[in-house]
C-alpha cells in the first residue's frame, strides 16, 4: 500500500467500473472522488482540483476528449495530469487522446498494477514539477536579494567614500611636498572610515530585509548630536555642491529608540538625493520635534524628523512610489538613484516601528520625514 494521500477523481458514466476503480485505490490510500459525467466532473473540478484525474473517453452529453479540452483551456486546471482509460483501444483514440493533453492512456479491461504504476508515474513527475517550481521560485528570491544586497553596496558606501575623497583632494591641491593635516581632520577621516566598517557589515546583514526582518542595536540616541556629526562629516559635500545645512533640533529633545548606524543611513540616503537632485546651492533644514500618536492622548509617543530644502520639489504621482524598490527620482540615469536608498529607508525606519514619506509639489521644495519611538527610561 502507497503512502501517498493524493486526491484522485475517477469520472466514468459505468458505476461498476466506479465502484472497482474506488476500491482499487483507496486500498493503496489514495483520497477518491467520483464523477458519472463529463458535466459533473467539471464542477467538481473546479470546486476541489484534483492531483490526478482518470477519465473515460465514451460517455453521454460530454466525452471524455471534450472534458479534457475544456480542462486544458482553463488555466486553473491545465496543469492536472489526466489519464484516459478506455474500451477503445485503436490507435487513432489513443493518438487523439494525447493530442486534446492527456498523459497517458489505459485500455480496458486493465490489470490493478498497472493502472496503480501508471497514476504513480504520473504524480511522480508533479511532484518533481512542484518541486523545480518552487526551487525557480526561491533561486528569483535569492537572486532578488542578492541584487538589493549589491545596490545597497553601492549605494551607501558611495557616500562616505565621496566624502574622503574630497578632504583628500583638497590637500593634494597644496603645492608643497609635504602637507600638515591637523588633528580635527584627522579625526573626521577617521570616523569616516568607522562609517564605512559599520555600513560594511550592516550590509552584510541587509539580505535580511527581504529574507525574514532587520536585525537592530536598540540603544537611546540623541537625535540633534547625531544631526551635528552628519552635518560635521557632510560638510565636504556640501561645501562641493555650496549648500547649506540648518539644523533645528532642540537640546531638549527626548532620546529615540534607535539603531545608531542604521539610522544613519536613512539620514545619509536623503541627504544625498537632496544634494545629486537638486541644483547647486539648495539650502536643507533638518529638524526634529514631539508628537502625540493620538488627539486623545497628549501623552508624546514619536518624534518626527525631517530633511526639507527648497529645491525643484517632486512630482506628485512619482512622490507617492518613491518608497517602493527600484523606484529613482526625475531624470536619473543610473542605478544609483533614489529607488533603493529610499526602499532600504523605509525598511529601516518600519524595523523601528516608525514611518516614513515626504511632502512636496514641483518648484516647492521637497520634505522627507520619518518617525521614531521616545525612548522610555
Amino acid at each position: 500500500m502507497t503512502s501517498d494521500s493524493s486526491n484522485i477523481l475517477v469520472v466514468d458514466d459505468t458505476p461498476d467500473n466506479l465502484r472497482l476503480l474506488s476500491v482499487m485505490l483507496s486500498e493503496q490510500g489514495y483520497k477518491v472522488r467520483k464523477a458519472l459525467n463529463g458535466k459533473t466532473a467539471l464542477k467538481t473540478i473546479h470546486q476541489v482540483p484534483p492531483d490526478l484525474i482518470l477519465l473515460d473517453i465514451n460517455m453521454p452529453s460530454m466525452n471524455g476528449y471534450e472534458v479534457c479540452q475544456k480542462l486544458k483551456e482553463d488555466v486553473n486546471t491545465k496543469d492536472i495530469p489526466v489519464i484516459f482509460i478506455s474500451a477503445l483501444d485503436d490507435v487513432l483514440d489513443k493518438v487523439k487522446a494525447f493530442e486534446v493533453g492527456g498523459v497517458d492512456y489505459i485500455s480496458k479491461p486493465f490489470q490493478a498494477e498497472e493502472v496503480i504504476a501508471r497514476i504513480e508515474n504520473q504524480l511522480t513527475i508533479q511532484r518533481q514539477k512542484k518541486q523545480l517550481q518552487e526551487e525557480i521560485k526561491e533561486r528569483e528570491k535569492t537572486e532578488k536579494t542578492l541584487k538589493i544586497y549589491l545596490h545597497a553596496v553601492s549605494h551607501d558606501l558611495r557616500n562616505p567614500v565621496l566624502g574622503f575623497s574630497l578632504i583628500l583632494k583638497n590637500f593634494l591641491k597644496q603645492k608643497q611636498e609635504k602637507i600638515e593635516i591637523s588633528r580635527k581632520v584627522l579625526e573626521q577621516m577617521s570616523k569616516s572610515c568607522d562609517r564605512q566598517l559599520n555600513l560594511i557589515n550592516s550590509l552584510v546583514e541587509s539580505q535580511q530585509f527581504e529574507m525574514g526582518g532587520i536585525t537592530l542595536k536598540l540603544n537611546p540616541l540623541n537625535l540633534g548630536q547625531l544631526g551635528q556629526q552628519l552635518a560635521t562629516e557632510w560638510q565636504p559635500m556640501l561645501q562641493e555642491k555650496k549648500a547649506t545645512l540648518s539644523l533645528e533640533i532642540a537640546q531638549d529633545l527626548p532620546m529615540v529608540k534607535g539603531d545608531s548606524d542604521r539610522l544613519w543611513r536613512v539620514l545619509e540616503n536623503l541627504m544625498a538625493n537632496a544634494l545629486k537632485h537638486n541644483d547647486t546651492g539648495v539650502q536643507l533644514t533638518l529638524k526634529a520635534d514631539i508628537i502625540g500618536e493620538e488627539k486623545k492622548d497628549l501623552t508624546p509617543k514619536k518624534i518626527r524628523c525631517s530633511l526639507e530644502d527648497n529645491g525643484v520639489g517632486i512630482d506628485p504621482k512619482q512622490a507617492a512610489t518613491l518608497f517602493e524598490r527600484y523606484q529613482r527620482g526625475e531624470g536619473a540615469n543610473q542605478t544609483l538613484g533614489l529607488g533603493l536608498g529610499l526602499y532600504l529607508c523605509r525598511k529601516i525606519i518600519e524595523a523601528h516601528g516608525g514611518e516614513i514619506g515626504v511632502v512636496t509639489k514641483p518648484g516647492q521644495g521637497a520634505k522627507f520625514w520619518f518617525t521614531l519611538p521616545i525612548f522610555k527610561t
